[in-house]
């Protein structure tokens, strides 16, 4: 005869006997239990990471967009005030500089942007060893 293990679950009314292939089918449903509980937990961690990540994608895009509203005007106003500060230099030259400046304000900047080199290079202490 074959002798068969018997085995003890706690049950509402006390211990029941089990067999071999009840213990096994326990043990399955158990592991399958387990493997699902397990596959929800990581499914709404992923999930809320998502959710965090989409928050932070969206707070940095609204910084974004506030810092950059914030530096184009801060920029608009900055170039403003120096069109401003050229046209009364260039008005106080002779010649007619004020409207060639003002048709081309990028030579004017570029000629001061060299005579700024010119100078810084003249005016510079020399490395003597």
């Amino acid at each position: 005869m074959l002798k068969t293990r018997q085995y003890k679950a706690k049950a509402r009314n006390g211990y029941l006997v089990m067999n071999d292939r009840q213990f096994e089918r326990k043990v399955a449903q158990d592991a399958a239990r387990v493997k699902k509980n397990v596959n929800n937990l990581v499914e709404d961690g992923v999930n809320q990471l998502g959710d965090k990540v989409e928050k932070l994608a969206e707070d940095a895009k609204t910084t974004f967009v506030n810092t950059s509203a914030t530096v184009k005007k801060d920029l608009g106003q900055s170039l403003s005030q120096y069109n401003s500060k050229a046209q009364e230099y260039a008005e106080k030259v002779p010649g007619g500089l004020a409207e060639k400046v003002a048709q081309y304000p990028w030579v004017a900047i570029s000629i001061g942007v060299g005579i700024g080199v010119i100078l810084a290079g003249l005016l510079k202490p020399s490395h003597r060893s």
